[in-house]
């Protein structure tokens, strides 16, 4: 019996696990929002943000969990074709590490702003859970679209990711850290 239930489990992860690697999200397109924010940690995500920004699909940028010390202008450095951006209409969240605390700032900067609808930027194999955690900290306060950066991950990244999702949404469940 025992068995037969952990093989039934195994079978269910498995499936999981294909529909999530097959269907990693990808850029959203003609949708403009109040806010777009992105968190650090993968190429093309700031790069996106500031193209959706040029584009005026949205106010204003936050940039969560920019390393200590790191200033506008520092990044206004690193993409010279958006300093005007960077001086006018990004900030820069500081205080997260992990894409919960990602989640916790977002929250802050998006009711301390009065925004209703914000475009999630990340890595197509971290979308969901960033969506699903920014979901969990905004409650019905705000619409969230999620935009997803294309990448190449590796399996071992995806097979990662997807147990974090897994494990986070358990948790969120049963009331843990929500």
């Amino acid at each position: 019996m025992i068995s037969r239930f952990l093989s039934v489990l195994l079978i269910l992860w498995g499936l999981g696990f294909a529909g999530f690697a097959v269907s990693l999200p990808g850029p959203l397109e003609g949708s403009t929002t109040d806010a777009v924010v992105v968190p650090t940690g993968g190429p093309g995500r700031i790069d996106r943000g500031l193209e959706l920004m040029r584009e005026r699909q949205a106010k204003r940028m936050l940039v969560t969990g920019v390393a200590p010390g790191v200033r506008p202008r520092d990044l206004a450095a690193t993409y010279p074709d958006s300093g005007r951006l960077f001086r006018c209409c990004v900030d820069l969240g500081g205080e997260a590490v992990d894409t919960r605390s990602n989640a916790e700032e977002t929250a802050r900067w998006l009711r301390g702003h009065r925004y209703r609808t914000v475009r999630l930027v990340t890595s197509d194999w971290h979308l969901p859970r960033a969506r699903m955690e920014l979901e969990a900290a905004m409650g019905r306060d705000a619409v969230i679209l999620g935009d997803g950066v294309k990448t190449e991950p590796r399996l071992g990244t995806l097979f990662n990711e997807y147990n974090k999702l897994l494990l986070r949404r358990v948790a969120l469940w049963v009331g843990i850290g929500g």
